[in-house]
């Protein structure tokens, strides 16, 4: 893979990432059941693709060792994180679904200073504060009566799983292969659904099931394939800030394809939050170089 090719791939995951929001909202299913079936079609999708274009067994236990309870409790997280990403969008709409999982960055910050007890840099203080300051512009109302507020509870709960699994990803499974973790932890998701997906499997359209197959396999298992590919010839900074587009990409699939036109203040706010997810990556890619 070229330079080129791998930053054609990166902006194709970001493409990827910003349409599962748009992805949820035309599948006619219920959070749980989407969030089962999307790993579900992960897993097949991973466990065909690594093996023929990385010569790597994703679902092999070979050098997990004592990893394992890493990779379920990350498996319950994005399980959690997944599941209150689409309620969100059910509940609130794409880009409140999004601009609330893009609080994350907050949420890891708050973890690693008064759970792991780093150090936390003036400027990082900072963002978290800008994040805060859109988050509050985007709240429609302060009354839970109103079901935007409410989707975009569900979208901070997303954001805060999401922070959880990014810190558990890389204090606890950094030496394992990424791939075996991406399969094992799409894996723990469809088991610990399976019991409640299955019972209204036999409700689901033929319409979306062809927008889950999209969801599992493009916009999961491909866009995970990629991101590694990509990695190969790009820093991972690089990737990082090409990939933190994403709201910018799922907000503008919601105001085209349905008329989602986001207010004034909210787009305010979502400009704060989202500039501040830009300024930690071009941060991070100051310091490696």
């Amino acid at each position: 893979m070229t330079r080129l090719q791998a930053l054609l791939a990166i902006h194709l995951v970001a493409f990827c990432f910003g349409m599962t929001g748009v992805l949820g909202e035309l599948i006619q299913a219920d959070a749980i059941t989407i969030t089962w079936a999307r790993a579900l079609f992960a897993v097949i999708f991973l466990s065909i693709a690594s093996p023929v274009m990385l010569r790597q067994n994703t679902l092999s236990l070979k050098n997990l060792g004592k990893k394992w309870q890493a990779i379920l409790l990350s498996g319950f997280f994005l399980t959690a994180h997944w599941g209150t990403f689409f309620q969100s969008v059910k509940v609130g709409g794409i880009a409140v679904a999004t601009l609330g999982f893009a609080s994350f960055p907050a949420f890891i910050t708050l973890i690693e200073r008064f759970i792991l007890k780093e150090q936390v840099k003036r400027d990082e203080w900072l963002r978290l504060l800008v994040v805060t300051v859109g988050l509050i512009l985007v709240t429609p109302s302060f009354t839970l009566a109103d079901r935007a507020t409410e989707g975009l509870l569900w979208g901070l709960l997303s954001g805060a799983t999401f922070g959880i699994l990014a810190v558990i990803n890389r204090h606890a499974l950094s030496g394992v292969n990424a791939f075996q973790v991406a399969a094992w932890q799409n894996m723990t998701v469809f088991l610990l659904l399976s019991l409640w997906a299955i019972q209204s499997v036999d409700t689901i359209s033929l319409a979306s099931w062809g927008w889950l197959l999209v969801l599992g396999l493009v916009c999961t298992g491909l866009a995970h394939l990629l991101f590694i590919l990509s990695l190969r010839v790009l820093h991972a900074r690089t990737a990082g800030l090409i990939v933190s587009l994403e709201p910018v990409y799922a907000i503008a699939f919601a105001w085209v394809l349905f008329h989602q036109i986001p207010s004034l203040r909210t787009l305010i706010g979502g400009l704060l939050m989202i500039g501040a997810i830009l300024s930690a990556s071009m941060s991070v890619q100051k310091q490696s170089s």
